[in-house]
């Protein structure tokens, strides 16, 4: 059976990956197709490495000046893997920001690791339009809320529903926590409405 072949080469440029990524999962497992192309597309290799790594096969065909790689379907699904290690975070117990991001491309979840320094905050703000699971994984702290404040410490499990007003502060020894949340859309921007004159 030929492979089906892929020119992507008339394509614009922003259409090229979503079509080329349309076509890899329209396949069954077992099936490829031949992607053609006028270079060699190191990043879209980037891009099957981080979403499907050993889910699919990559093998050249033709090196230039035109390029021909089988593109081969090995697994029905992304795989299950290892993203990360809480224990290897910055050793710097100053450090702040985020230390670590969930960084699959097609992705329903948002997930990061924050280190606050110590005796460092977020100040008071109103959360995202999405409920939010916080896991603090070492330090320590005060989440205040409307109502009151709530101890931070490790092992806490917190639900922070969508659009609560808080803060973070954390102890004497920083605050490290894992967040878990529905991937947030992009943001996009409506035109105000025509003003009215009368």
């Amino acid at each position: 059976m030929t492979a089906l072949e892929l020119d992507v080469r008339p394509l614009r440029k922003p259409d090229k990956h979503p079509t080329i990524f349309r076509t890899y999962d329209a396949l069954a497992v077992g099936e490829s197709f031949v992607l053609v192309n006028n270079h060699d597309p190191k990043h879209l290799r980037d891009e099957f490495d981080s979403d499907l790594p050993g889910g699919y096969g990559w093998e050249y065909v033709e090196r230039g000046p035109v390029w021909r790689i089988r593109i081969s379907k090995l697994a029905a699904t992304p795989l299950p893997r290892i993203v990360g290690d809480l224990h290897r975070g910055t050793q710097d117990p100053d450090a702040a920001g985020i230390e670590w991001k969930l960084e699959m491309r097609r992705r329903d979840l948002d997930s990061n690791v924050v280190r606050l320094a110590p005796d460092a905050g977020i100040g008071d703000h109103t959360g995202p339009d999405l409920d939010v699971l916080l896991v603090v994984l070492d330090g320590s702290g005060l989440l205040a809320t409307e109502r009151g404040d709530l101890t931070l410490e490790a092992g806490a499990l917190v639900w922070l529903p969508r659009r609560s007003r808080r803060r973070f502060q954390a102890g004497p020894d920083g605050l490290r926590y894992l967040t878990v949340h529905g991937k947030r859309q992009a943001l996009v921007l409506d035109a105000a409405p025509p003003k009215v004159t009368t």
